[in-house]
């Protein structure tokens, strides 16, 4: 056990990375979203593609957990249950391409994701069509590739799955059950193909404290009279990360 603990504690930026996941955790406690956005970019100038995707979906599901009773009972179970197929079909892609592609592509793919994702929500663009099923497909589909590859399991559904028809607390249930479930089929994925260790297990747990302690932080920061200062908040927290994330730094 102790010398678990000190490959933990030799990790790359572990400093950095746990600011960051405290920031991350202050962000979606008081948004509701964020934490792959701020701190995916950042993690990958020290880590591997494959140990970035398996800490943020180990400390995506640990994050969730707390949130799935309630969400399972105001779900669509139907709906979700056809995302949660159609990215188990597509997440070994995103798997296979981060195997094969240059851990600096794969930075600037995780970049160009955030970026289009924050642009898109600060101009306020919403999907306001009906999502049909070929839709929700095709949302599955392309969130697991997305996941797989980068660990951003959010921003497709963000994006595309908040239909102007659907009630905002069964969108909220919807995403939180899908999330849970993308980020089960990643981890499942992952361990199938022995890409995570108790290494990879040990630092996702040491992040989940941080992030669980300012997530609490965060929530009891939100006020609903200023959710706008929030949100603008959080979006330059996201740019700051997507900026400091670029491969032209290192």
């Amino acid at each position: 056990m102790p010398e678990m603990l000190t490959s933990v504690w030799a990790t790359p930026g572990l400093v950095w990375l746990m600011l960051t996941i405290g920031v991350a955790g202050i962000v979606r406690g008081f948004t509701g979203f964020g934490t792959a956005l701020v701190f995916v970019p950042v993690a990958g100038i020290f880590l591997a593609p494959q140990v970035v995707v398996g800490v943020i979906t180990l400390t995506g599901i640990a994050s969730t957990s707390a949130l799935l009773p309630r969400a399972w009972g105001q779900a669509d179970r139907a709906e979700v249950a056809v995302l949660a197929l159609a990215a188990l079909v597509t997440v070994p892609l995103g798997l296979w391409l981060m195997a094969r592609l240059d851990p600096v592509t794969i930075r600037w793919i995780v970049a160009c994701v955030a970026a289009l994702t924050l642009g898109a929500l600060v101009a306020g663009w919403r999907f306001s069509g009906i999502v049909s099923r070929p839709m929700l497909i095709v949302i599955g589909a392309v969130a697991g590739v997305i996941g797989g590859l980068t660990g951003l399991t959010g921003p497709v559904v963000i994006l595309f799955y908040l239909a102007g028809q659907s009630a905002a607390q069964s969108v909220r249930a919807n995403t939180i059950l899908f999330l849970a479930a993308l980020d089960v089929v990643i981890v499942a994925n992952l361990l199938l193909r022995g890409a995570v260790d108790w290494r990879i297990f040990l630092l996702a747990l040491a992040l989940a404290v941080p992030y669980f302690i300012t997530s609490l932080i965060g929530q009891s920061l939100f006020d609903p009279r200023h959710e706008r200062i929030y949100r603008w908040a959080a979006y330059s927290v996201i740019a700051l990360a997507v900026l400091s994330g670029l491969p032209i730094w290192t």
